[in-house]
């Protein structure tokens, strides 16, 4: 009796270490295999002037098998340029973490691409893989927006007379790599109108899109009409501000480019100076004539 139950023990001890050793062997796959995981799964560029351009993700290639596995890596990029291994080994029931770089171009526009990276294993325990299957992981690149802009006075300097209307254009670049709305000011225009200028904003934002022609703003100005005679200098500060820029980065994006105004001339309130001085060549020519028909009636009375 005493041997039957040590035969019996022997047996339930020997049933509990197959079990023991079965379970983790069901768990393993029993043919090649990889898993292919990367983080972070969005990765943002900056493409504006100075940036690195670059963005970068970890992928993790996991092998599930209990064989040591030779395993490509192929990435897919979306025609960005990119980085990354050709080919990793991954150890049996382990993993391995590699880095995938991609790069934008320089002001190149803001858009979305997706990145693929696969894992194919092809040799196991030194062996060719006879049935590869393919393991691919996405990842999102976003190319930011930034803005960027050029600010151009069509006439620099300018003369003009006392109470006379006059348009300055400007033209606007949106230098940026989307398209960008641009808000329209003359920065000094309190100090202009405190000096007796009249100034009028057609426009007070723009939309241009990136890259495009110059987006030409006019700004009607009115010369100061103050009595008697003028002979000064002013500065008229053209500003365009970039909207993406005050919304989005934080900094307000802009530039100014001034236009210097030299008013010279005579006004008298009720007396404009052309008409008069054509007034006074009237008369004068008048008076010439009359002269001249004095001196004829005077030679035939003779």
């Amino acid at each position: 009796m005493r041997l039957v139950r040590l035969t019996i023990f022997l047996l339930g001890l020997y049933a509990l270490s197959v079990l023991s050793v079965a379970v983790p062997a069901a768990a393993q796959s029993p043919n090649p295999d990889i898993d292919i995981q990367c983080s972070p799964s969005n990765i943002p560029i900056d493409v504006y002037p100075g940036s690195t351009r670059v963005g970068i993700t970890y992928c993790t290639a996991t092998n599930p098998t209990g064989y040591s596995e030779t395993v490509r890596i192929t990435i897919t990029s979306g025609g960005l340029a990119f980085a990354g291994p050709g080919s990793v080994t991954v150890g049996a029931t382990s993993s391995i973490t590699f880095e995938v770089t991609v790069r934008g171009d320089l002001r190149m526009p803001e858009t979305t691409r997706v990145v693929s990276i696969a894992g194919t294993v092809e040799t196991f325990n030194g062996a060719p893989n006879p049935n590869p299957v393919q393991k691919t992981a996405n990842v999102m690149v976003v190319v930011k927006q930034f803005s960027r802009l050029q600010v151009e006075a069509s006439e620099p300097f300018k003369q003009l007379r006392p109470k006379v209307d006059y348009y300055f254009e400007f033209k606007v670049y949106n230098q940026g790599n989307a398209l960008d709305k641009f808000n329209i000011e003359v920065a000094n225009r309190d100090e202009l109108e405190e000096a007796g200028f009249q100034i009028s904003l057609p426009l007070i934002s723009t939309e241009i899109d990136a890259q495009a022609p110059a987006q030409k703003v006019n700004v009607l100005t009115r010369t100061p009409k103050i009595q008697g005679w003028t002979d000064n200098y002013y500065q008229l500060q053209f500003k365009a501000t970039s909207d993406f820029s005050v919304r989005t980065e934080g900094i307000p994006n802009y530039q100014v480019q001034m236009v210097t105004v030299y008013v010279r001339g005579v006004y008298l309130p009720g007396f404009e100076i052309i008409p008069t001085l054509s007034m006074l060549a009237f008369a004068a020519a008048i008076a010439y004539r009359r002269m001249d028909d004095e001196e004829i009636e005077l030679i035939e009375e003779v």
